[in-house]
């Protein structure tokens, strides 16, 4: 099968369209035919391997140890393991995957759920990691409830564009904090305010937020905090920096340790991959209380471009991959 596949860690020029052996299927996963992958930053995070914190972490430390790059996915289901119970072949799917730039990819089953019917596959394949991070940040760990005041940084993001949404349909008092070229698209989002950074400082407006979500990761906690309510809920999602060994988690670090002896709640958190989010999100999804938000696609020879597009800010939303079926004669 064709997989974009890396020997060593680098910039996108280390990515290579390779054939390879189809993947070992255990037990308790799933193989799909890929017809779609998205791209998201943790794609950026594991090409490069930084921060070095990573490689500490077991993802491999002088190279990467799955070297086919790709997470989020949307496929159909070409055969089951003997433990799986929940899925059969033919079945539309999107879920999380190592390795989904690929033409076939294994998935456990429990991170993997039916494809939502009113989304192609380009669309659900942007939908899981993004999806469930924005749907456990507002739900979970922020606890947003009807009337709330929320903020949302990074608005016109992965994680952002589902963010919005999800709190709109919690009821909240949503405001996007984005740039000035996608303004409208945060407010066709459901937004109740928009706020252009270029322009405005959040942190200077009179009303303070009982809840903000920071996918963009460049504000310091002080700034953070002069924006949230005496008894508010900060929830660090963005962590991004260009530091080599910790990338931006050194923030999320002092705002655990802060939170103890502080009025308002700071939270760092990692996002759970699981079955039972991706099922929410498509009940969400299907009753069109939240729609994913995709900027463009390129083809699977076209992975680097795709990253770089992603890293130098230009997407609006997310981005998918396509892997077309290949035709026969």
């Amino acid at each position: 099968m064709k997989a974009i596949v890396q020997d060593v860690y680098g910039s996108a020029d280390v990515l290579g369209l390779r054939d390879i052996d189809m993947p070992d299927l255990q037990d308790e996963e799933v193989l799909v035919r890929v017809r779609a992958a998205g791209v998201d930053r943790g794609v950026w995070h594991l090409m490069t391997g930084r921060p070095y914190l990573m490689r500490i972490m077991g993802f491999g430390f002088r190279a990467p140890k799955n070297p086919v790059r790709g997470r989020e996915v949307a496929g159909v289901v070409t055969a089951v393991g003997k433990d799986v119970t929940g899925f059969r072949i033919g079945d539309e799917v999107f879920g999380i995957g190592e390795g989904s730039f690929a033409e076939y990819v294994r998935v456990r089953a429990d991170k993997l759920a039916r494809k939502p019917a009113n989304l192609s596959f380009e669309q659900a394949a942007v939908v899981a990691i993004s999806g469930s991070t924005a749907l456990q940040g507002i739900r979970d760990q922020g606890q947003v409830d009807t009337g709330q005041k929320v903020l949302i940084i990074g608005a016109s993001g992965g994680v952002g564009t589902f963010a919005v949404q999800i709190a709109k349909s919690f009821g909240a008092e949503v405001t996007g904090v984005c740039s000035t070229t996608k303004v409208d698209l945060v407010r066709s989002l459901g937004a109740d305010h928009v706020i252009d950074y270029t322009r405005e400082d959040f942190a200077e407006r009179e009303h303070h937020f009982d809840v903000i979500l920071d996918t963009g990761g460049h504000s310091t906690l002080s700034h953070l905090r002069r924006a949230l309510a005496p008894k508010g809920t900060l929830v660090i999602v963005g962590s991004e920096t260009d530091g080599r060994l910790l990338g931006g988690f050194d923030r999320s670090i002092r705002a655990m340790l802060l939170s103890p002896f502080v009025g308002q709640k700071l939270i760092a958190f990692t996002n759970s991959e699981n079955a039972g989010d991706l099922v929410a999100l498509t009940e969400l999804i299907e009753a069109e209380k939240v729609m994913p938000v995709t900027d463009r696609s390129f083809e699977l020879g076209e992975a680097s471009k795709a990253i770089h597009y992603l890293k130098d800010g230009h997407a609006r939303g997310k981005i998918a991959i396509t892997v077309p079926i290949p035709v026969t004669s």
